[in-house]
């Protein structure tokens, strides 16, 4: 994969989208089913030739190029007015520091490799948002991610992060999330890229936004 600016805003925004939905579940107990999907998606068909196949296109990224557009902007305020969501940002560093880690352990990568791959042959007997497969996702999370530390956690309404299949599908969306990292890395993504490329990553996003 090419590493370029639009590259890494389709991964940037990859990982607030799985971010966002992390934040709605953990909220208000649901998720927006598209913006679900298309992060399974990219963990369940990651032989993708393109960044923005692994999510079923660019128009199923938009949520996570709205987010981009203000957890990036300056100010506390998104445009709306809204302070910004501070939690959001710390799961997306959180992400980004595992995705790091988990570079830097070539035997538990391999090994979580080897789970994805056979979550993947699930696809045969079970849809890929069935409760079973949400299930195995957040499993090889907690077995592999998870044991990385530090853990991450997840603040909102106890009764929602309480419920089986909530937490569920919250794991699945940390698994997409370090997928989406790892994605960030590829492109040449980096710290310093989020320092001092967050401008042109703004206005590609907004491109992508337009465009759609």
């Amino acid at each position: 994969m090419e590493a370029n600016n639009r590259n890494r805003t389709i991964a940037l925004a990859a990982l607030f989208q799985c971010v966002e939905g992390v934040v709605q579940i953990a909220t208000r107990g649901n998720v927006d089913s598209e913006l679900f999907d298309s992060c399974i998606h990219s963990v369940l068909h990651d032989s993708a030739g393109s960044p923005e196949a692994l999510y079923g296109g660019v128009n199923r990224l938009h949520t996570g190029l709205r987010v981009l557009m203000y957890q990036l902007g300056s100010g506390n305020l998104t445009p709306e007015g809204k302070p910004k969501n501070i939690e959001a940002t710390r799961y997306a560093v959180n992400l980004l520091y595992l995705e790091k880690k988990l570079h830097n352990d070539p035997d538990m990568f391999k090994q979580l490799l080897a789970h994805i791959e056979k979550a993947q042959q699930q696809l045969d007997f079970f849809a890929m948002t069935h409760p079973n497969m949400i299930a195995r996702l957040a499993e090889i999370y907690s077995n592999s991610i998870s044991q990385l530390g530090p853990r991450i956690m997840i603040k909102g309404d106890q009764s929602h992060l309480a419920n089986p299949d909530n937490a569920a599908k919250i794991r699945a969306l940390l698994l997409a999330g370090v997928r989406a990292a790892l994605l960030w890395r590829q492109a040449g993504g980096s710290r310093w890229k989020l320092i001092f490329a967050r401008g042109a990553m703004q206005k590609e996003a907004q491109q992508f936004l337009k465009n759609a």
